[in-house]
């Protein structure tokens, strides 16, 4: 291993050392397409940096290998993240964080422990889809307390637009892969959100609650 200014050079991975000074969050490990050695070797370096420690997409196997060598790791199976430290709760601004539906709460649990871990408050409303808006209408007071809303959905994804035009704060939309054939694994309401006619509405890749929370997040401090 060499050690750089900022960063360490694992032969296999340049570990950003300096990313939690820098941009106020550590560097994230994405598991997928890593070997459970590098995982644990990545992991040690930013925790012998003082890191936070976040592994999105961390399926449950890699997690109990990991758990033998950092025993305070903690797992959230639904948003298949792994994590260790983090900020105390902060009383700025509360993040809402909606789902519409229950088959888009994964993604939900991923934006909303993201948001957990660097130190945000959360409000979670899972499945209030415009399919019985009546259901996110009785919620519309609490949401409306919020710095920043993110909202995640499936199927056509009109919900994005809908809480948009109902709030005075950014919206950060995320598409989920959640519907039928012509949903096209998210691409449907990926090009909904993105062509929202309510301003205000940013949107994140298909699937990426960590992204959302991330952006919810700096948001939130700023």
């Amino acid at each position: 291993m060499i050690s750089h200014p900022g960063y360490a050079d694992l032969g296999f991975a340049k570990v950003d050392t300096d990313r939690q000074a820098r941009r106020g969050f550590a560097e994230v490990i994405y598991c997928p397409g890593k070997t459970l050695l590098h995982l644990k070797r990545i992991a040690r370096e930013l925790i012998k940096h003082k890191q936070v420690l976040l592994l999105t997409k961390l399926d449950k196997k890699s997690f109990g290998y990991l758990k033998k060598s950092f025993p305070s790791l903690r797992y959230n199976s639904a948003a298949r993240l792994g994590y260790l430290g983090g900020k105390k709760i902060s009383p700025r601004g509360l993040v809402a964080v909606i789902s519409a539906g229950t088959a888009d709460i994964p993604i939900a649990e991923e934006a909303a422990v993201v948001l957990e871990v660097m130190g945000n408050r959360v409000l979670k409303l899972y499945d209030v889809g415009v399919a019985g808006i009546h259901r996110f209408m009785h919620n519309l007071d609490s949401i409306r307390k919020a710095k920043v809303v993110v909202v995640i959905a499936g199927m056509e994804g009109a919900l994005a637009s809908l809480v948009s035009g109902l709030v005075s704060c950014p919206v950060v939309a995320v598409p989920t892969s959640c519907g039928y054939g012509a949903s096209f694994q998210g691409l449907s309401a990926l090009l909904t959100m993105l062509n929202s006619c309510s301003p205000g509405v940013a949107v994140v890749n298909i699937d990426n609650g960590f992204g959302a929370g991330y952006f919810a997040g700096l948001i939130n401090r700023c």
